[in-house]
C-alpha cells in the first residue's frame, strides 16, 4: 500500500477541506482569484436577480413554477412542470389554449380535446421541444442543438430558436448584420453544493431513485428532460472532443482547469434587455479570446444546475459586441468549430447553413447560461 507523505497528505486534506468548507463563490475566488465571474454564473447563484415584475419564475426540487403576475386572479395564467408533469390552467372551462409567459421562451399550446400537447422551453438554452401524445404520454424530446452527435428533428429546424444562433466566421465583422433572439434564463435550476451533489445518483440506472428524490413522476414531461439529460451526458464523446457534465460549480471549476491549465477568462453572452427576434448589428471592437483551445459548458434541463462541458483543441473563441434595431445593446460569446468533421451530417447547424460537414469554420452565439472558459 503506498502510503502519502505527509505534505502530500496534507495538501490532499486540504483540497477535501476546500470543498467543504467554502460556498461556491469562495471556492471560485480560492481557484480562479483573477478571474471575474460571469453573469451567468452570478445568475445561478442568485437566482433573484433574474426576477421582474410581471413574471415570476422558481424552480425548486419539485419542479418549474411558472406565474405570469398579469391579469386577475381567476384569469391569470399558471404553468407547473414538475411533480404532476405539466399542468396549464387558463382560467377558461374548454376550448384551445396558448400559453405565453412573458416573451420569454416558454410556450404551451394545447389542441383540441384528445388531440395532444406541445410544449416548448426555448429559454433554456438548448431548445428544448416536447411532445406528449394521448393522456400526456412523452414521445419525443428534442436535443440541444449544441451536442454535435444529433441529427435535427423538423421540429428543432422550424422551432427552435437557437437556430438563429449558427453562422459563418466570415460574418464575424463590423458591419455585419444578424436577425437574433437571445432568449431569457427561464430556468432558475440552482447550484447545488459539492458535497451534496457528490451524494446524489446521476445515471440512467438509478433513474428512479432520482425520481423520487426530487418527487418527480416518472413518465411526466419533466422526468423526461432529466432523463435525456443523463442521456446526453453518458454518450460517448466524438471524435477530437473531451466531455464532462459538471453538476456543481466547484466540478465545473476543477474540470475547465484541468484541461486548461490556468483560466484566463470565463465568459458568458449578456444582453441588456429581452427583445423578440430582431436584426442586430455587429459594431467595433470584436475581441478574439483564444485560437484553438477552450472549455464551453452547456446548461442542461435538470432538477439542479448541471452543465455539459467539453473541451476542443479546434475552437475560436471571440466577443463580439453588438446593437440592435431599437438600440438594445449585447455582448455576444461567439464560438468557432475548425473542425466538423466528426459532427452528425444532419445536424441543426449544416441543416440551418447548407454547408458539408469539415468544409468550413461553423460558428454559433452562446445562449445566456452557456459559458466559455478560455485559457492563459
Amino acid at each position: 500500500m503506498k502510503v502519502l507523505s505527509p505534505i502530500l497528505a496534507c495538501l490532499a486534506l486540504a483540497v477535501v477541506a476546500s470543498h467543504a468548507a467554502l460556498s461556491p463563490e469562495q471556492y471560485w475566488s480560492y481557484k480562479l482569484p483573477n478571474t471575474p465571474m460571469p453573469k451567468a454564473v452570478k445568475e445561478i447563484l442568485h437566482p433573484e436577480l433574474m426576477e421582474e415584475k410581471s413574471t415570476s419564475v422558481n424552480v425548486g426540487g419539485g419542479g418549474v413554477n411558472v406565474n405570469t403576475g398579469k391579469g386577475k386572479p381567476a384569469g391569470g395564467t399558471h404553468v407547473n412542470v414538475g411533480r404532476k408533469g405539466v399542468g396549464v390552467n387558463t382560467g377558461k372551462p374548454g376550448g384551445g389554449t396558448h400559453v405565453n409567459v412573458g416573451g420569454k421562451g416558454v410556450g404551451v399550446n394545447t389542441g383540441k380535446p384528445g388531440g395532444g400537447t406541445h410544449v416548448n422551453v426555448g429559454g433554456k438554452g438548448g431548445g428544448v421541444s416536447v411532445h406528449t401524445g394521448h393522456k400526456g404520454k412523452p414521445v419525443n424530446v428534442n436535443v440541444s442543438p449544441f451536442l454535435y452527435q444529433y441529427a435535427a428533428s423538423e421540429t428543432q429546424i422550424h422551432d427552435d430558436p437557437n437556430v438563429a444562433l449558427f453562422f459563418l466566421e466570415k460574418d464575424i465583422h463590423p458591419g455585419a448584420t444578424m436577425s437574433l433572439h437571445f432568449t431569457e434564463n427561464t430556468e432558475k435550476s440552482a447550484f447545488l453544493p459539492y458535497q451534496t451533489a457528490q451524494k446524489i445518483p446521476f445515471s440512467s440506472n438509478e433513474l428512479p431513485e432520482i425520481f423520487n428524490k426530487f418527487s418527480v413522476k416518472p413518465g411526466s414531461v419533466k422526468a423526461e428532460m432529466m432523463k435525456n439529460t443523463i442521456k446526453e451526458c453518458e454518450q460517448p464523446a466524438i471524435e477530437g472532443e473531451e466531455k464532462y457534465c459538471a453538476t456543481s460549480l466547484e466540478s465545473m471549476i476543477d474540470y475547465s482547469i484541468s484541461k486548461l491549465g490556468k483560466v484566463d477568462q470565463a465568459v458568458s453572452t449578456e444582453v441588456e434587455k429581452q427583445t423578440p427576434t430582431h436584426k442586430y448589428t455587429i459594431t467595433a471592437g470584436v475581441q478574439k479570446m483564444t485560437n484553438d483551445k477552450a472549455v464551453v459548458c452547456h446548461k442542461q434541463n435538470y432538477a439542479y444546475a448541471v452543465f455539459y462541458c467539453h473541451k476542443s483543441e479546434t475552437t475560436r473563441a471571440y466577443m463580439v459586441p453588438l446593437e440592435g434595431a431599437d438600440g438594445t445593446k449585447a455582448k455576444a460569446v461567439a464560438v468557432c468549430h475548425t473542425d466538423t468533421s466528426a459532427w452528425n451530417p444532419k445536424h441543426l447547424a449544416f441543416q440551418v447553413l447548407k454547408v458539408e460537414p469539415g468544409t468550413i469554420p461553423v460558428c454559433h452565439f452562446l445562449p445566456r447560461d452557456h459559458i466559455v472558459w478560455v485559457p492563459k
